[in-house]
């Protein structure tokens, strides 16, 4: 029996997700129907857009996606705190651009007086609203909800478009997070569907190199619809992925010249340095030479890390560690 998504996060131990959905029809949720002839690339494009679009809305950030032929791969930050800190209209106006609301939310939006026991009721509603822009589950059901639609229309048919509800797994500390974001920004150049990153389209690495490329003479900026990279962990640490930006680039394309052997791709090792590719003066980039290419099954991080938030889901003694990969032993 599958693990309900409540017994699989727990925010007091961390607020970084990876989940992963795979299609039913697995030739052809975004690839070429070989058969045909048809092209579905298109689609592709519908799920990078739809998910940034969600992130404007969720209490969500996006640190990580990528949109492969059969499956997506994205690792969320939920705020939690920002839902919290938004006032009962904010979340109202966030909620009304995924749906319609009810009519209490309607009126109230439209500045009609509501009677007590209408208030009542508008605040128990404003509450599971305030919840579900914080949850995980409901973000990735938005999503995934709406493209099964627009392809099932497409195809001129009914039925179950993905193949399940979607993986998700717990990133419990820096490394499993760095590691976990790595994965999914290369996956398009392990399975040999591009040669570099900035070339791995419909991923988040691409979009993060466009933004360095086009200010590469200037400081770094950073797209807007990705979670920020905030820099190295400090005492008083800003909203944002905890590494600097340049050396989790370093670090992707040190990964990415890395061979595997149960994988097709990898950058070549003739290709010219990442620095050197977008023009950038490599003094102004951190060098790393830590690689992180484990493939992840389960909840990721320290021991230590892992004992605290089995202990938070209280199913530690039913599940037990040994499901788990672990970075460091």
């Amino acid at each position: 029996m599958a693990t309900a998504r409540k017994r699989q996060v727990s925010l007091v131990d961390t607020k970084y997700y990876h989940c992963i959905s795979r299609c039913v029809r697995r030739a052809f949720l975004c690839g070429d129907d070989t058969i045909t002839g048809k092209s579905y690339e298109h689609r592709r494009q519908w799920v990078e857009d739809k998910l940034l679009a969600l992130a404007k809305v969720f209490c969500i950030d996006v640190c990580a996606y990528a949109v492969m032929s059969n499956h997506t791969h994205v690792v969320l930050y939920v705020d939690d705190k920002k839902a919290k800190r938004l006032n009962d209209k904010a979340i109202l106006i966030r909620w009304h651009k995924l749906f319609k609301g009810t009519l209490l939310t309607q009126k109230y939006l439209q500045g009609d007086k509501l009677d007590k026991a209408q208030q009542f009721f508008l605040n128990r509603t404003i509450a599971d609203y305030r919840e579900r822009l914080a949850d995980i589950s409901w973000f990735m059901r938005v999503l995934n909800e709406d493209i099964a639609r627009k392809a099932n229309k497409e195809d001129n048919c009914t039925g179950r478009f993905w193949e399940g509800r979607f993986k998700s797994q717990a990133l419990l500390d820096e490394a499993a997070l760095a590691a976990c974001m790595a994965y999914v920004d290369l996956n398009p150049i392990r399975a040999k569907m591009a040669k570099t990153p900035e070339d791995s389209d419909h991923t988040s690495v691409q979009k993060r190199l466009d933004a360095v490329k086009n200010n590469a003479e200037k400081e770094a900026k950073q797209p807007k619809q990705l979670a920020r990279f905030a820099g190295s962990p400090r005492k008083h640490m800003p909203k944002g992925v905890p590494f600097e930006l340049k050396s989790y680039l370093e670090l992707v394309e040190l990964t990415g010249r890395c061979m595997r052997e149960d994988k097709r791709g990898h950058i070549e090792q003739r290709t010219l340095p990442i620095l050197e590719r977008l023009n950038i003066a490599p003094e102004n980039w951190l060098k790393l030479t830590t690689q992180f290419t484990k493939v992840f099954k389960g909840p990721v991080g320290r021991p230590n890390k892992l004992d605290g938030y089995y202990a938070h889901l209280e199913v530690k003694r039913r599940t037990g560690i040994s499901h788990c990969e672990q970075l460091f032993g």
